[in-house]
């Protein structure tokens, strides 16, 4: 029983770290050649993309539709803002303390790249163009997901108040989303062919570039992020759900990890975080809430990414990256990057351009850093939609308690 248990809870997981390993040694021995393996990973991740929005849609709708009142929705949104903020701040003081004591920018010379320009940030036009679209079928699309997030909620909150009326929406809510949540098992099958596929072209392609004037900075980061997602994330669900719910997570979430990872989206990783949440116990209402808003303003590893890109550029420039002030406007950028320019289309880029202006660096900056993003993104990406079930497990301690896992693991 203990052998089929074990294979149960890790079959998956184990199955796609061998997958990984192959594809991984396949692009070490074939080089620049394994980009030929790169369609594998992109029908994976076509097929994730296409699950997203429809996903999306229904299990935002479908969980805010089956929520007491609107009561318990603003109280879901209220503890996962103030969960998504407290972890983004831990998430930046760790890498200020990394970079103050491993400075990533030491001994790296470059010349600065000319031609680049900086535009100013519009930003209220940007958040009312992140938050609503002109036309409906606008929404039908993964640029716009806060969008569709936001009319999802909406949509969730129209069926409730409808009543008896509204039953039977409700019910259709219900179970397009576990069709969804079905279509979604169907394509983890071929997850092992595409992750495989994905890291023999990531490994092969853009192996080499690690050894180059970004070295130092990439041996900062990689190890910093490993250290913080076993132990910050552990001690997260240790305060959520203590033994049982430590166990339960690393029983459950590495499929999303190593998907998140090859693929580097958060959004094409949604459909498996919320798997692996159900699978942990996390509450419905909650965890179909907390992931795919999740998935568009709380990253993590975006906020580790920005401080790091921060200290690069300071010490590039020969600048003292010290004393309170500067170090606050850090972790303050850093916030804002990860958990609100995230959620703007063209967010990641709009972060490095708000690092650059904020503190005047000059414009030959920006595609500095800009490598510096596209070189940590494998395992931001993980950190970002890892960070997202943690956080769910959290809201479900501040909603329900100490024993919440327990009650729901009963129902």
């Amino acid at each position: 029983m203990a052998t089929r248990s074990f294979w149960r809870n890790y079959a998956l997981s184990l199955v796609l770290i061998g997958a990984i390993l192959i594809g991984s040694l396949a692009g070490w021995l074939l080089g620049e050649r394994a980009a030929a393996a790169k369609p594998l990973g992109d029908v994976l991740l076509n097929a994730l993309f296409a699950t997203v929005v429809p996903l999306v849609f229904f299990s935002i709708a479908s969980a805010v539709a089956g929520m007491a009142g609107a009561g318990r929705l603003l109280r879901v949104l209220g503890a996962m803002l103030a969960v998504f903020v407290v972890t983004g701040v831990i998430a930046s003081v760790v890498m200020l303390v990394g970079v103050q004591l491993y400075p990533p920018a030491e001994g790296v010379h470059m010349d600065s790249p000319a031609g680049a320009t900086t535009q100013p940030l519009g930003t209220a036009d940007q958040v009312v163009g992140a938050l609503t679209v002109p036309d409906f079928a606008e929404l039908l699309s993964k640029r716009h997901m806060l969008a569709l997030i936001v009319f999802a909620a909406l949509v969730g909150l129209a069926a409730s108040a409808a009543g008896e009326k509204g039953r039977a929406f409700r019910e259709l809510l219900a179970s397009a989303n576990e069709v969804f949540l079905r279509l979604v098992g169907c394509i983890m099958y071929y997850a092992p062919v595409g992750l495989a596929g994905y890291f023999a072209y990531l490994v092969g392609v853009f192996g080499p570039r690690l050894l180059g004037s970004y070295l130092r900075a990439m041996v900062l980061y990689y190890p910093l992020c490993a250290a913080y997602f076993v132990a910050a994330f552990t001690a997260y669900v240790f305060w959520a759900a203590r033994r049982e719910g430590v166990r339960r997570f690393w029983a459950h979430i590495a499929p999303a990890a190593l998907t998140a990872a090859a693929t580097g989206s958060s959004f094409a990783t949604i459909p498996v975080n919320l798997r692996a949440a159900e699978r942990i116990g996390v509450p419905r209402d909650i965890r179909e809430v907390v992931i795919p808003i999740g998935a568009t303003i709380h990253m993590d590893g975006s906020c580790l990414a920005a401080v790091l890109k921060i200290a690069f550029l300071f010490g590039l420039f020969g600048l003292p990256f010290g004393g309170f002030e500067t170090l606050a406007t850090a972790v303050g950028i850093a916030l804002l990057s990860g958990t609100v320019m995230s959620g703007i289309p063209g967010g990641g880029f709009t972060g490095e351009i708000l690092i650059v202006t904020m503190y005047g660096f000059p414009p030959e900056a920006l595609p500095i850093i800009s490598m510096i993003g596209t070189l940590v993104d494998p395992i931001a990406t993980a950190l970002n939609a890892v960070g997202d079930s943690v956080a769910s497990m959290m809201v479900a301690r501040v909603l329900g308690g100490r024993e919440w896992l327990s009650r729901s693991l009963i129902r």
